[in-house]
């Protein structure tokens, strides 16, 4: 029977790791962190709870209304009951916290037969060929952490569900790729500021909330998630981006605390090599993360699924073991489906964040009802609806308009706040771990 170990317990890993239990294959799922907190945004599309089967209880917040913020403070409100003309207000954007949504996928995978191990891979030996079968060393802390003791584990087949540092692309000599860095606080705020968020989300743009990127107002169950990003590059800005994003939104921050702050690093491109040997990236360890948007969660369930699918049709339910070539009609399928959609959004990327006019333009553009149905129908049911001729033409006429706006007007120069301006351990140490340990209290 083949042997499968999914390295990382994410929403990625888990979905591969349940198709593969669901086919009656042998599977391992291992995860550090049973109780981690992923820093993130955490919006999910309303298609991803349909499709994942997730229940109710893992979504926070159904956001219906969405404010756009423009770098001169224009506000473009976006409410979906208009776009869609609901009576019963079914679309909605979900917002969850990754620690109760991951906990119910991956106890999800647990319950259909795979193994949940409580551990840290810290080797794999991947022979000289790369072709399995493949030795794991790991930690195992399933009786806590004082205990954790070093084991071994034979398996046939690798799925590197283990995010942006992940050790599968280490060992498969995957290759680099740029990444984005998210910086996120969530702050507690009192009844009459939470109300305020009851089922709405803003996002900020301009250079002093994100030279790339944007800025954001995420509410959760009883916080609101505030964060920006930025390219690498810009790593020594992010505190300042920051400050930039609370500044924008202080009328209803101000009396907020903090309760945890957060980090982590974000996928620009998939990796050069995403299948070797009988090992197989999904998720973030393989850069399913959208530009534009920064959306990660459904790309990553979705690859994880897709990949195992593959898994089970080549291996005829584990009768057999998948080859190479086997595992690679997962990537082929894949890129058929979304590499059109990651392009688009890389292109509008490079247009709309390029400058403060651009950005101008952008949040004008929104206030659009076609832009916003298209917009949405793409977003929440991932699909493309074909424009009608004057949609076309009138998109067409916005975006040309917006890329002339901003050739107007010379690139804009960000000065940071001299004091956040500092790239220390602690940013580093967010980077690798998600999160400064025990988080951080007080008030802003």
């Amino acid at each position: 029977m083949l042997r499968v170990a999914v390295i990382g317990g994410g929403p990625s890993g888990s979905c591969a790791a349940e198709i593969l239990a669901k086919a009656g294959i042998q599977t391992w799922i291992f995860e550090r962190k049973l109780d981690n907190a992923k820093p993130c945004g955490g919006a999910i599309p309303l298609c991803m709870v349909d499709e994942f089967d997730l229940p109710e209880s893992i979504i926070d917040r159904k956001v219906r209304n969405m404010r756009m913020i423009s770098p001169s403070n224009r506000e473009v409100d976006i409410s979906l009951d208009k776009v869609y003309e609901a009576e019963e207000k079914k679309e909605f954007i979900g917002m969850c916290r990754r620690e109760v949504m991951d906990a119910f996928m991956r106890d999800r995978a647990a319950e259909l037969g795979a193994s949940l191990i409580n551990g840290l891979v810290t080797k794999i030996d991947t022979g000289t060929n790369r072709q399995g079968p493949y030795s794991l060393t790991y930690t195992d802390y399933s009786n806590g952490e004082a205990t954790g003791e070093s084991k071994t584990l034979e398996v046939d087949l690798i799925i590197g569900a283990d995010g942006a540092n992940s050790r599968v692309a280490k060992a498969m000599d995957a290759g680099d790729y740029n990444v984005a860095i998210a910086f996120q606080e969530r702050i507690k705020l009192p009844a009459k500021e939470m109300s305020y968020y009851e089922d709405l989300a803003e996002m900020y743009v301009g250079t002093d909330v994100s030279p790339d990127f944007y800025g954001w107002v995420f509410p959760k169950y009883d916080h609101v998630a505030v964060g920006t990003g930025t390219m690498q590059k810009n790593q020594s800005l992010i505190k300042s981006l920051q400050i930039g994003v609370r500044e924008r939104a202080k009328k209803r921050l101000v009396n907020g605390e903090v309760i945890k702050v957060e980090a982590h690093p974000i996928p620009e491109h998939p990796r050069p090599r995403r299948v070797v040997g009988r090992m197989a990236l999904v998720g973030d360890a393989a850069g399913y993360v959208t530009k534009s948007s920064g959306e990660g969660i459904y790309f990553a369930a979705k690859s994880g699924r897709m990949c195992a699918e593959q898994i089970v049709e080549s291996s005829e339910n584990g009768k057999t073991i998948p080859t190479e070539n086997d595992l690679k009609k997962y990537l082929k399928k894949w890129d058929k489906e979304y590499g059109t959609t990651y392009k688009v959004l890389e292109i509008l990327q490079n247009i709309f964040y390029s400058n403060d006019s651009a950005r101008e333009a952008f949040v004008e553009m929104c206030d659009d009802m076609d832009v916003q149905r298209l917009t949405f129908d793409s977003y929440l049911y991932k699909k493309v609806v074909a424009m009608k001729p004057w949609q076309q033409l009138k998109l067409t006429l916005l975006t040309l308009g917006s890329i002339l706006r901003g050739r107007a007007l010379a690139p804009n120069t960000y000065e940071p706040v001299p004091s956040a301006v500092r790239e220390d351990q602690e940013v580093n140490q967010m980077l690798t771990t998600g999160s400064i340990k025990g988080g951080i209290k007080g008030k802003q």
